[in-house]
């Protein structure tokens, strides 16, 4: 028996080794699934307003009284001040234009169907494997990692990431994962350590964001702001990457610190509770003035603290990937980190096509407005949202 001494020494040449036999890592493929049917900001208005018009119709007496506040009428003029958005994807557009539903309608599927998410989640995995030259054919001879990084998960368990792992036939293990809206980036650093350290051979990360199911459609001040889509990424070993359009993974950031300015209070105990699922608390609801004031602020420093720790500057950069949430914030931040507004070259903006997507924000901007920069070019991802919580990553076009 190795005395305590050496059995430390042996454990610490192990750890040793361990870090030095470290891999680059890069993302090597995005895939991106679109929901089936817009929604202008036109279409949009109609249905609200009528909604509107019967709310208060119907409480009259109680918003003559002072009792009960009117709802006042929306505009699309009104929604692409308040956000650059023009329109959004979603899974089911009847549900939320009928005045008296203003919700998806999704049907039911037997445990034994594909779940909805994990539906979204395995057509943008091919996409991505099929765009860092994998074979789609036999997924677990590549991948042996999934991870799925959604503001909200479908249910409980099974894990919305094991299913499609199953779905997919990959190899290894898979977890759900949920902070928000920078559910993305921080599923992303869990994979690239994994991929790092050499515990994944290569791993995908899903965002399917259904969010038009967490949107409280009533509510003038948010009604038009979120829509559907699922993202996915390949992270792999730079030596075993195949994909004609690379980047390295220079670094990887995250923060949070709790606020209460962006909640949702739905979840398990709310039955216990007694709470009507319609209510208001168990929707998507934020003091948007504040987190505009406080999320900005926090985003830029981020970056340009992880730049700098990195021996790099904003003024370096050649594309910065922002979460998608809104374009007053995204101008914001580009003017902090830059001194100038950023161009849409600069900072690509989709908000307006595809509006507030969650965590799949930065990373539809990523898929869409990447393949044009040459090697050698920096890019900075990130995402920011609830909790508060903030994520990025430092990325090199190498091919």
């Amino acid at each position: 028996m190795s005395p305590p001494g050496n059995a430390c020494a042996i454990f610490a040449v192990t750890q040793l080794k361990r870090l030095f036999d470290m891999h680059n890592v890069v993302i090597s493929g995005t895939g991106l699934w679109v929901a089936p049917e817009v929604i202008s900001n036109d279409e949009l208005v109609v249905a609200f307003n009528a909604y509107a018009k019967r709310f208060n119709e119907e409480n009259a007496t109680a918003i003559a009284a002072g009792t009960l506040a009117a709802i006042p009428e929306s505009s699309a003029e009104f929604i692409e001040k308040a956000s650059g958005i023009k329109r959004r994807y979603v899974v089911d557009k009847a549900g939320v234009l009928d005045p008296a539903r203003m919700r998806p309608h999704f049907a039911p599927r037997p445990d034994e169907a594909l779940s909805l998410q994990a539906e979204m989640g395995v057509a943008a995995a091919k996409q991505a494997l099929a765009a860092a030259g994998r074979n789609t054919d036999n997924i677990a001879a590549d991948i042996d990692m999934v991870i799925c990084a959604a503001s909200n998960m479908q249910r409980p368990y099974p894990a919305m990431a094991v299913e499609i792992q199953g779905a997919l036939g990959a190899g290894g293990y898979a977890f759900d994962m949920n902070v928000a809206c920078s559910s993305a980036t921080f599923g992303l650093e869990q994979a690239i350590n994994a991929v790092k350290t050499g515990s994944a051979r290569a791993a995908l990360v899903i965002s399917p964001e259904i969010c038009s199911a967490h949107l409280a459609w009533q509510d003038r001040d948010c009604h038009f702001i979120f829509g559907d889509v699922c993202t996915a990424l390949v992270i792999e070993r730079a030596d075993t990457a195949k994909s004609s359009n690379r980047w390295e993974v220079l670094g990887t950031k995250l923060a949070t610190s709790f606020s209460n300015n962006i909640r949702n209070n739905a979840g398990f105990l709310s039955r216990c509770e007694d709470r009507d699922p319609a209510d208001r608390d168990q929707l998507f609801r934020q003091e948007g003035r504040k987190v505009f004031k406080e999320v900005c602020p926090m985003a830029a420093e981020h970056i340009s603290s992880q730049l700098e720790s990195l021996g790099f500057s904003a003024a370096g950069v050649r594309r910065f990937w922002l979460h998608q949430a809104n374009l007053a914030m995204n101008q914001l931040i580009g003017k902090r980190l830059l001194g100038h507004e950023a161009s849409a070259d600069e900072a690509p903006v989709i908000l307006d096509e595809f509006a507030n997507t969650a965590s799949a924000g930065s990373i539809i901007a990523f898929h869409r407005h990447s393949e044009d920069l040459k090697a050698g070019d920096l890019g900075v991802i990130c995402s920011f949202g609830a909790g508060y919580s903030i994520g990025s990553l430092v990325v090199k076009k190498i091919a």
